[in-house]
């Protein structure tokens, strides 16, 4: 697949997103821009991410670097998108990683409208995997 979307490389740092493909895939896509050293996250893990979700060649919806806290949950058990909990799998501590989350993987038909996601908008999530506590 060609390359879909360009992401700055800063690690921790809030990250700019250039769409370079008119439509979003399909299927939920998986870009890791920074390969980290640490521990890969498996089902169960608890993880810290710093992240920036916007809908796709849209808005900018939240992100965590603004907080300067990055969000803490476990994988895998439905605390977070499924996206989240199918894309984040395997990926190592200390990367940077973007996910495109087609809709029925993140809200659905429903979107978030308070937050500005429409029913059936893909999702882009920048992520950059903090620390990895394995289970």
């Amino acid at each position: 697949m060609s390359k879909i979307l360009e992401v700055s490389e800063n690690f921790m740092r809030k990250p700019t997103i250039k769409f370079l493909a008119d439509q979003a895939p399909a299927e939920l896509h998986i870009e890791v821009i920074r390969e980290g050293a640490g521990p890969a996250i498996t089902r169960g893990d608890q993880v810290q991410c710093h992240y920036l979700g916007q809908v796709w060649d849209a808005n900018v919806f939240d992100n965590s670097y603004d907080r300067g806290q990055p969000l803490e949950f476990t994988v895998g058990v439905g605390m977070v998108i499924a996206g989240w909990d199918q894309g984040l799998l395997g990926v190592r501590e200390g990367s940077r990683v973007v996910l495109s989350i087609p809709s029925d993987l993140g809200y659905g038909d429903a979107g978030v409208p308070q937050a500005g996601i429409g029913g059936g908008d893909t999702l882009v999530f920048v992520t950059d995997v903090v620390k990895v506590n394995q289970r």
